[in-house]
């Protein structure tokens, strides 16, 4: 009896991946990523001089930190440390834009997050390159919104013309133009993703490193005085922000095109936030069995009666990344929640 379970239980791994690998056209990777972790680079040197541990100290301890520095010992920390500062949640804002700056430029290889524009919240140049972007006033905003994307995204393509709402730039540029100049929103590719459909697609240990990082952003955001966010959450995303929730400091929490939040109901996520789910009717992902199985697998679908989110509709939306095409009702819903958030 006990082999026979064990036997039901490994095919509903196998048929899980096999349908993430039909769903998606194929098994696209091979390459397990190693995620990126710890405190940002350049931190060795840092401590180095006597400065605050970015590892040890809590974002509110880093903004304290800094509350207290002369306006010439903060522009000499930029200018010494840009990678620290740019990535240290806690930061005041406008210092980790110009040290973001600093880094990009030196490193070179993205040279259009560079634009006038654009504001860089975080860049980390390890591995495949992270970033977070803001859209908005954050300083000033009365709603801020979260986009926690899936997988395939880093900072080559956080940005792309193909597919521009499948990235986390272009669904924060569409976000923001629906909810208008109150809100601030945060396209944050600040985790080591997934690369195609594959192993790492279908487990959960990208997702927990990404939660920590997730986690300690948001009470990054905290510190520097933002009000409590939105986090909209795609894909593989969602996994994220379900490991995350319980210590996400969040208003609200949106799973849209989820395999899964690591978790069987809404409360059991161990959030105070509202938390929503939005599916598409011809999403691909509606086709990935909604199982944990010998840790392969995300559980139940968010979007399902069963799991008790709120729903967001998303019947007009078309496939995996149509939920922030401008005139749908998910990107009203998604609208209508990051302007209530906070």
């Amino acid at each position: 009896m006990q082999r026979s379970h064990r036997f039901r239980r490994t095919l509903a791994a196998v048929a899980l991946v096999a349908a993430m690998v039909a769903g998606t056209a194929g098994w696209v990777s091979a390459d397990a990523q190693t995620p990126v972790t710890g405190p940002p680079p350049g931190s060795a040197a840092w401590r180095s001089e006597g400065l605050i541990d970015p590892a040890g100290s809590t974002p509110h301890q880093v903004a304290a930190f800094f509350r207290g520095l002369s306006p010439e010992r903060r522009a000499e920390l930029v200018r010494r440390h840009p990678l620290v500062v740019g990535n240290l949640d806690g930061a005041p804002v406008a210092l980790r834009y110009a040290a973001n700056r600093a880094a990009l430029a030196a490193d070179g290889r993205f040279g259009r997050l560079l634009a006038p524009v654009r504001q860089i919240l975080a860049f980390d140049p390890r591995g495949r390159g992270q970033v977070a972007e803001v859209y908005g006033d954050l300083g000033r905003a009365r709603h801020v919104a979260v986009i926690v994307p899936g997988s395939d995204i880093d900072a080559g393509s956080f940005d792309r013309k193909n597919d521009p709402y499948g990235t986390p730039a272009g669904m924060a540029r569409s976000l923001r133009g629906e909810t208008g100049p109150d809100t601030a929103v945060v396209a944050w590719a600040g985790y080591t993703t997934p690369v195609g459909v594959g192993v790492d697609a279908a487990t959960g240990g990208l997702a927990e490193a990404g939660a920590e990082r997730l986690a300690r952003f948001a009470d990054g955001l905290d510190a520097v005085g933002a009000p409590d966010p939105a986090v909209f959450c795609h894909s593989y995303g969602s996994v994220v922000c379900g490991l995350a929730a319980a210590r996400l400091d969040a208003a609200d929490i949106v799973a849209f095109g989820s395999p899964g939040m690591r978790a069987d109901s809404a409360a059991e996520l161990g959030t105070s936030a509202r938390v929503w789910a939005a599916k598409d009717p011809t999403d691909w992902v509606g086709r990935v069995p909604n199982v944990e199985v010998l840790g392969v697998g995300h559980g139940v679908d968010p979007a399902s009666a069963s799991f008790g989110a709120r729903r967001i509709a998303a019947d007009d939306a078309v496939g995996h990344t149509g939920y922030f095409v401008p005139g749908t009702e998910s990107l009203r819903g998604f609208g209508v929640v990051a302007r209530e958030a906070g």
